[in-house]
């Protein structure tokens, strides 16, 4: 081993026992993420390019922060670069260089702020006395919380049985006992009489002001301490009790100053053997408009926790669903809360209706009580003794069921991440509130508002009790599915099939489905207007995307990830239909580009399964491959040019107000109008699949290239024959017109017959021109009526033209953070990056 490098990975080792990294300073230095070879010394990169060592990036192995004085240049990537520059042009030899070494690097950005998830309603309360019931409750727990009898979620008097139904399981000694709940958020009141006795300093850290000790210290710092409350808050004589109220609790403050995604990749798994549960009560904006999706990094940590915190069980993430539902927003546009990561937590009020905030998508897990309908959720606020009764919102219900969970794993401690959503699953309520309720294959009710149902927490416990941990976490991804379409405006939608055979889930080692991620491009001009639905083989359909009143934005999605929960327990045997829609006939129009499926789920055999590899920033970058899947031993067939079908006009969009039923059919009603306009084709291998020889609005006949090359060129002759032969006899005609007028000694001062051919020389010379300016603009209806200061308009909107020029179309550099970190849009902001959830 190199000295220098001995000398560097001893100065790695020292630095990482340290409990954090050196404080960062944005204002005065740029900082650099870098994964290198574990044998390459960190110290020795720095000396090579003129950087300063930070230390190890402890959230991800081998990673590491080095730093520099304020630079406009991206010092370790332009050096990377200029050596591949070099080498192609072969300016260099290929003879070992630090470089070589680097994986990965990524200069830190300040991130926009994230928004608080929380609801502050007007609450009207009245007060009553104690049922009975209560009383014997309190009497039998001792709980002398002055204001227990307020805290309607966990017994509710006034409407009995809209509440989490807890108070049983602490009657049976289960209170959160060894378990750690982090609230990452704006800080935590350690100080506060509820909490300070649960408090767990080892687990909590301040990223926005570099602090050991995550103080609220801004006037809205309260979020943070409300949520705390609701999970942890100690039997004692300060304000109510928290769902676990033996549990521990830390903090992790990172919503209260500006953060990069080394920042929050460093706070979202922080601790992670210490930490048990992760409580992410905010989000991107929530204005309707808006798609955002954790970096690479951040990617990364996560599952970094899910595999190796808790010793190898996982760590568990519970994300609020976000409060955009009166702006038309849907937490799939939330690349937080649509995380196979996540158990994704939404509304219900204390009458079991839908609050009008809490967002509906296919990503929602399970849904749990929150404000609305005049009450709200009563809990610790900051201060020595303080109380409020006004938290609210999905923030509220997010660390309700943090507490839930907390007691099923205090019940059964080798619970994994994806036993405790199984348990979830299996064990949510669904009630007679009006929804799109539809059977599952495995007999289980899903609504897109309300996920499986609500919380109850005596059934997750008792379950958890004798529980079977499920094995391992399996994958299996389809190909790019190349559809390359116009979407139709209107109810008439474009869908494309890719079929999953036995054949390959037994080479996946894959057994049933949990979670479905497609991935996909399309086009449009329009984001708004666009809706994507995915019906899987047993009939259950998926709203994954749904039209947003308010998002202008001319960008459709890039490599954007949707997500859904709906398909649990089905066996992911057969045809996969997407479906995208053009909902409005405005005239902004769009083309469907191309689409990837995978599944995620249980393994067949636990011996054989290894953990899933890091994603990287380039694991969407193969568009144009058309093969299988590496780890696939069976070819991938997929239908010639993955064809596509018109959706009847009069399939239906998410259907409403159907009240849960046990009678429900376990299929679809969009199957049969689906299936009948699906005809059998014969499949071929995904190399035989045809491609355009000319662009999109030009048919391919459904040949090879070389055919439409062929059937192209000699349409081709045809017209340039027909062209020749008209000027041909045009000419022919103005020579005899000539020869006619020598005739006569005078000018012909009338002459019908030369109108007509200076009208025909008009359309042959600058009328020609007008023609030819007319058929560019059939050709290219898109950009039909705009004008250069139209285009430039809608570029510093955010408008989208092509890939290419992107970069200039996102602004602020956010193009760039799209493509490296699978990150935040133009649509996410333009003014809104500083606002907080509240």
């Amino acid at each position: 081993m190199r000295l220098s490098s001995l000398w560097g990975l001893l100065a790695a080792a020292s630095l990482s026992t340290a409990k954090h990294l050196p404080a960062r300073n944005y204002s005065s230095h740029d900082y650099y993420a870098v994964h290198l070879s574990s044998s390459t010394s960190p110290a020795a990169l720095a000396e090579h390019l003129g950087l300063e060592y930070d230390g190890p990036l402890n959230a991800l192995e081998s990673f590491h922060v080095f730093k520099a004085p304020k630079h406009n240049n991206d010092i370790v990537d332009d050096a990377v670069q200029e050596l591949k520059r070099k080498r192609r042009k072969r300016e260099v030899g290929s003879e070992f260089n630090l470089l070589d070494d680097v994986r990965f690097t990524q200069k830190q950005k300040l991130k926009p702020r994230h928004w608080k998830r929380n609801r502050m309603p007007e609450v009207v309360r009245d007060s009553t006395n104690p049922a009975d019931i209560q009383r014997d409750i309190v009497r039998a727990l001792q709980i002398t919380d002055p204001i227990f009898g307020e805290q309607w979620h966990l017994f509710n008097v006034k409407t009995p049985g809209n509440d989490l139904n807890v108070t049983d399981v602490w009657l049976q000694g289960y209170t959160g006992k060894n378990v750690t709940a982090c609230i990452v958020d704006d800080g935590l009141d350690m100080d506060s009489e509820d909490l300070k006795d649960n408090f767990f300093a080892e687990g909590s850290y301040d990223f926005n002001d570099h602090e050991d000790l995550p103080r609220p210290k801004l006037s809205d710092d309260r979020h943070g301490t409300r949520c705390a409350g609701e999970v942890s808050a100690g039997k004692n004589n300060a304000c109510g009790v928290g769902v676990a109220y033996d549990s521990k609790i830390s903090g992790v403050r990172i919503l209260s100053g500006d953060i990069t995604d080394m920042d929050e990749a460093l706070a979202i798994n922080y601790e992670y053997s210490k930490n048990d549960i992760y409580s992410c009560s905010w989000g991107p904006p929530d204005d309707g408009k808006t798609m955002q999706a954790p970096g690479i990094l951040i990617e990364q940590a996560m599952i970094e926790a899910v595999q190796k915190g808790r010793g190898g069980k996982g760590n568990i993430y519970v994300f609020a669903a976000g409060n955009g539902a009166s702006a038309d927003d849907n937490c799939n546009f939330d690349g937080y809360t649509n995380s196979i990561y996540s158990i994704t937590v939404g509304s219900i009020d204390k009458n079991n209706l839908h609050p009008y905030y809490s967002e509906a998508c296919s990503a929602q897990l399970v849904v749990t009580y929150s404000s609305g309908s005049g009450e709200a959720i009563h809990t610790t606020d900051v201060g020595a003794n303080k109380c409020t009764s006004q938290h609210g919102g999905t923030s509220a219900a997010g660390p309700i069921g943090v507490g839930t969970f907390a007691l099923a794993l205090e019940a059964n401690p080798e619970l994994s991440w994806r036993d405790m959503q199984w348990l979830t699953v299996m064990t949510a309520v669904p009630f007679d509130q009006p929804s799109d309720w539809t059977k599952t294959s495995i007999g289980k009710m899903f609504s897109h508002q309300f996920g499986y149902g609500k919380l109850d927490a005596w059934a997750i416990v008792e379950l958890a009790k004798t529980w079977t941990p499920v094995k391992p976490q399996a994958w299996f991804y389809s190909p790019w599915m190349h559809v390359k379409k116009p979407i139709p405006e209107g109810d008439t939608g474009l869908a494309s099939v890719f079929e999953v055979t036995k054949e390959m889930l037994k080479g996946a080692n894959f057994e049933r489905v949990e979670h479905i991620t497609l991935t996909m491009n399309v086009e449009h001009e329009r984001r708004g207007d666009l809706s994507v639905e995915l019906i899987s083989p047993d009939g259950m359909t998926s709203h994954l995307s749904t039209a947003r009143r308010d998002d202008e934005v001319a960008l459709g999605y890039i490599d954007w990830t949707f997500m859904s929960v709906a398909h649990f327990g089905e066996k992911g045997i057969g045809k996969w239909t997407v479906i995208v829609k053009d909902t409005k006939t405005n005239g902004k129009v769009g083309n469907f580009t191309d689409w990837k499926l995978r599944l995620w789920g249980e393994c067949i055999d636990a011996k054989a399964q290894k953990l899933r590899p890091m994603p990287t920033e380039h694991d969407d970058d193969d568009h144009d491959v058309l093969s299988d899947h590496p780890a696939h031993t069976t070819s991938v067939s997929v239908p010639p040019e993955s064809p596509t079908v018109a959706v009847p006009s009069d399939h239906p969009e998410r259907p409403v107000n159907q009240k849960p039923k046990p009678t429900a059919t376990e299929t679809s009603a969009f199957e049969t109008p689906i299936s009948a306009t699906i005809t059998a084709t014969a499949t071929a291998t995904a190399s035989s699949a045809p491609d355009n020889f000319l662009p999109s609005p030009f048919p391919t006949f459904g040949v090879s290239k070389r055919t439409q090359i062929w059937i192209y060129g000699a349409l081709g002759l045809i017209l340039i024959f027909c062209a020749s032969l008209a000027t041909y006899l045009f000419l022919a005609r103005r020579k005899r017109l000539r020869e006619s007028r020598d005739n006569y000694e005078f000018e012909l001062v009338n002459d019908d017959d030369d109108d007509a051919g200076a009208r025909t020389g008009m359309l042959a010379g600058q009328g020609g021109r007008r023609n030819r300016a007319r058929r560019g603009g059939e050709l290219y209806d898109a950009f039909a009526g705009e004008s250069d200061e139209d285009l430039l308009s809608e570029e510093e909107d955010g408008g989208y033209r092509d890939r290419d020029e992107g970069e200039e179309a996102y602004g602020e550099e956010n193009f760039n953070e799209k493509f490296n970190e699978k990150g935040s849009d133009a649509g996410e902001s333009n003014g809104s990056s500083s606002d907080r959830r509240t």
